[in-house]
């Protein structure tokens, strides 16, 4: 019988902050990709799992009990996966490093990095819908974050409630 692990992180939600307080939009230096080698190791070697490592970046602002339990892709990230606590929608899905999952724990407001503009960014900073950060849940294998957050407004980007609700894709239903 195999037994599930489930790792609750704990956030501060603090609503009351004024954005000017959020870090965000902050450029970061062109990202390596990061292998054993490059980075600190937690534990014993780094288990290669596809393109996933258990390697920690250096100089990271996060926990060091939190930043050992994820495992990051070729680029040092980890999925994000964002859910509205009113009904359990999925929203939206961004990326996270060391440093965006350490902001959004430490600030209570969903904090991305950009993988195409390589900058860190605060969820509705810009469009004004933002995210209130109430749980973060790391899934058993550690390669992926469950953020719950109190929605303002759209969380896509095209103005829908959901980045999954433009495209229905078509299944075809299999007889049992």
């Amino acid at each position: 019988m195999s037994q599930t692990t489930m790792v609750v992180l704990t956030v501060a939600a603090l609503e009351t902050r004024d954005d000017a307080e959020v870090a965000s939009s902050t450029p970061v230096p062109d990202r390596p990709v990061l292998t054993g080698r490059e980075c600190q190791v937690r534990g014993a070697e780094a288990r290669n799992n596809g393109r996933v490592t258990e390697t920690v970046p250096p100089e990271s602002a996060l926990d060091h009990e939190i930043a050992a339990l994820l495992k990051r892709d070729a680029a040092g990230l980890v999925a994000a996966v964002v859910q509205d606590e009113s009904d359990g929608a999925v929203l939206m899905l961004g990326w996270m490093d060391d440093e965006a999952l350490h902001r959004t724990l430490t600030t209570g407001r969903s904090t991305f990095y950009s993988r195409s503009r390589r900058e860190y960014w605060v969820k509705g900073e810009t469009s004004g819908h933002r995210q209130w950060v109430r749980g973060v849940r790391l899934d058993c294998d550690g390669d992926a974050l469950l953020i719950t957050v109190r929605q303002e407004g759209a969380a896509c980007h095209t103005g829908d409630r959901s980045c999954f609700d433009a495209r229905v894709l078509p299944v075809r239903e299999v007889a049992r």
